[in-house]
């Protein structure tokens, strides 16, 4: 490729996982240092970096389409196109494919391997096209600059990469191995975010209950010790954890959830289907019963949680009895929220060559059934919660004057009118429930 002009402005287009979240975040944060702005709203950008997911379905095409589309309307508005990166899961994956197939990408980045962006920027600049999957030996995180600005609420990645393989996932193949932060590089990020700002701290991870260190007196300690330290910052009001594995719910943090105010009453622990056959064929290594006995375990501490999970539906072999176990299931738990998917064939993974691919239709038939199930018990969740008052952190203005949007300690969706600025604490009685969000009437501003 011809040298090009230095980027002066980027734009971070992040997919998928909530993870991906945070990591186009610090991406963002690695170009900034070097002095490149984000792009107005409207604008094009010089650098478009594209954060992919490898779950999403027909992933890579989306890539290409995504590539072909900037490149057309960079064209079209009578320029150049501008300059683009592929990160993310699909770039680990497929890194030199896209290469080869999309010789308008300047550069391809795996999630282990993008505290480097500025260096293969450099090169690219110059002409190279750069590909960096390599999953190091040292902490990305080690490279990071450090947070200044964050919002009310931040994530804080403190684990990655999983040991689980289960039969339709990348992960393991796109993250790597489980590995934990270093606890006293965690408690140093969270006192970074909260003094940026932020009220509220999301802990990320894979396998996010999964993390293990030492405290700062060397003791052995899992996820529950490190919910336990956080919550004695007093700029930090509320602590949250995503995304779990039923392996790794341990007494001491179902334990956390009854004793540790901080830690809202919110859990989202996948469970995939509620077919033990399908289960085993997933490689999940819990039963419908056994998760059915950690969340009645996690309630008998905690009774007003709220409760989320993933779902996949049309696995190679499902059955419709095996289905009609899942929607059971669904309706023994009474989801609060959830996520649902209809299988789709990973190249690499076991259950790509399985026999039994289920038709597109049917797991079409499937999933409408089960979203019916799962909004109907998240609308019934939300109309539950009429009449209670609680705080809500506001996040940001409403499309409506005067409106502000925030969360409840439920993760609900809550809006309102009335005196507030975005990072409060404020107290409201929760008035009119939606499928997807709660209208609520504001009492006072909280304490501090």
């Amino acid at each position: 490729m011809p040298k090009t002009a230095p980027p002066r402005t980027y734009r971070v287009k992040s997919f998928g996982c909530q993870m991906n979240v945070y990591d186009g975040e610090r991406m963002a944060e690695l170009l900034g240092a070097q002095g490149i702005s984000p792009a107005p709203e409207g604008e094009e950008a010089d650098l478009v970096v594209l954060n992919t997911c490898h779950i999403r379905e027909k992933a890579a095409e989306k890539v290409y389409s995504d590539i072909g589309r900037i490149v057309k309307e960079g064209r079209r508005d009578g320029g150049e196109a501008p300059m683009i990166a592929v990160a993310g899961c699909v770039a680990q994956a497929e890194g030199e494919e896209i290469m080869a197939r999309a010789p308008a990408v300047s550069m391809v980045v795996g999630p282990q391997a993008y505290h480097r962006l500025p260096d293969m920027l450099a090169r690219a600049v110059e002409g190279e096209r750069v590909t960096d999957t390599d999953m190091p030996a040292e902490t990305k995180f080690d490279a990071l600059p450090a947070r200044r600005k964050v919002g009310p609420s931040a994530f804080l990645t403190v684990q990655e990469g999983c040991d689980k393989f289960c039969t339709y996932c990348v992960v393991p193949y796109t993250r790597g191995a489980e590995v934990s932060r270093l606890f006293a590089d965690l408690i140093e990020e969270a006192a970074r975010l909260t003094g940026a700002g932020a009220r509220e701290i999301t802990l990320l991870g894979q396998n996010v209950n999964a993390w293990a260190g030492e405290d700062g007196r060397g003791r052995a300690i899992g996820l529950d010790g490190l919910i336990r330290e956080l919550a004695q910052m007093p700029d930090l009001a509320r602590i949250r954890y995503t995304t779990s594995h039923p392996a790794d719910m341990t007494e001491q943090l179902i334990a956390a959830h009854g004793e540790v105010e901080k830690l809202m009453p919110f859990l989202h622990l996948p469970v995939q289907s509620g077919s033990d056959r399908v289960l085993k064929a997933m490689n999940r290594s819990h039963t419908a019963d056994g998760y059915l006995r950690v969340l009645e375990r996690v309630r008998a501490v905690r009774p007003d949680i709220a409760l989320s999970g993933d779902f996949i539906v049309g696995f190679p072999g499902e059955t419709e009895a095996e289905f009609e176990e899942t929607l059971s299931l669904v309706d023994a738990v009474g989801y609060a929220q959830c996520f649902s998917f209809k299988y789709s064939a990973r190249p690499g993974t076991p259950a790509a060559e399985m026999e039994g691919q289920i038709a597109a239709q049917v797991m079409d038939e499937r999933l409408a059934r089960l979203q019916q199930a799962l909004n109907r018990h998240q609308l019934a969740f939300n109309t539950a919660s009429l009449g209670k008052t609680c705080e809500v952190l506001v996040e940001r203005a409403g499309r409506h004057a005067g409106q502000m949007l925030g969360k409840s300690p439920w993760l609900q969706s809550v809006h309102f009118t009335g005196d507030a600025q975005i990072g409060d604490m404020v107290r409201v009685e929760l008035a009119e429930a939606g499928p997807n969000s709660i209208g609520a009437r504001l009492l006072e501003p909280a304490a501090a």
